[in-house]
């Protein structure tokens, strides 16, 4: 069933990226995995058992970039915690919405109604918050200091995710450029 429900989260992303969530057909997501509707059903339960499992493996996506980022070497982790926020929000639009909070029309939408954990017992996706806290976290254990760095870092990166900087090559230089100075002045 694992490899099935990455198959059925794939192709809900897929779908995704073509048309609307309200748009989305749960027949169309178990056509496109290549699964019968019933095995869709039993993995997710309902459309929104499926739409807070595609919102929780963006999120993990997006933390398991971070972790690779803050691999990279002092003092250059901060700016990579930076480019990868800005890169993976620009290149998915669920990303983008868990780490500003702004939901666009056409996207699958966090349940956060208390007890609404659904059939799947799913818990919702983070929070930019909890987002925020979970990266200062990993920060914070892989070098004592770098909190701070990242979170600023984190911050900068989210206000290039809101208000872009026109043009890829040179937003992203930019954004590198002004996260360096920001951290530089805390150490």
């Amino acid at each position: 069933m694992p490899r099935a429900r990455q198959a059925l989260l794939e192709a809900a992303h897929r779908a995704l990226e073509e048309r609307a969530w309200r748009s989305v057909r749960m027949a169309d997501v178990a056509a496109l995995a290549g699964v019968s509707r019933q095995t869709l059903y039993n993995a997710f339960g309902t459309k929104e058992g499926l739409a807070g499992a595609l919102l929780r493996r963006s999120a993990a996506d997006y933390l398991a970039g971070a972790d690779r980022a803050l691999t990279a070497p002092e003092p250059d982790r901060p700016a990579a915690v930076a480019l990868w926020t800005v890169r993976a929000a620009r290149q998915d639009a669920l990303v983008k919405a868990l780490l500003t909070g702004y939901w666009e029309d056409g996207l699958p939408r966090p349940d956060r109604r208390p007890g609404s954990r659904g059939r799947t017992g799913g818990k919702p996706p983070p929070t930019p918050e909890e987002l925020l806290a979970l990266v200062r976290e990993r920060a914070a254990g892989v070098s004592p200091g770098a909190a701070a760095r990242c979170e600023i870092a984190f911050r900068i990166a989210l206000s290039c995710v809101i208000a872009p900087v026109p043009g890829d090559d040179a937003a992203d230089s930019r954004a590198l450029r002004l996260v360096r100075e920001a951290t530089r002045a805390v150490r």
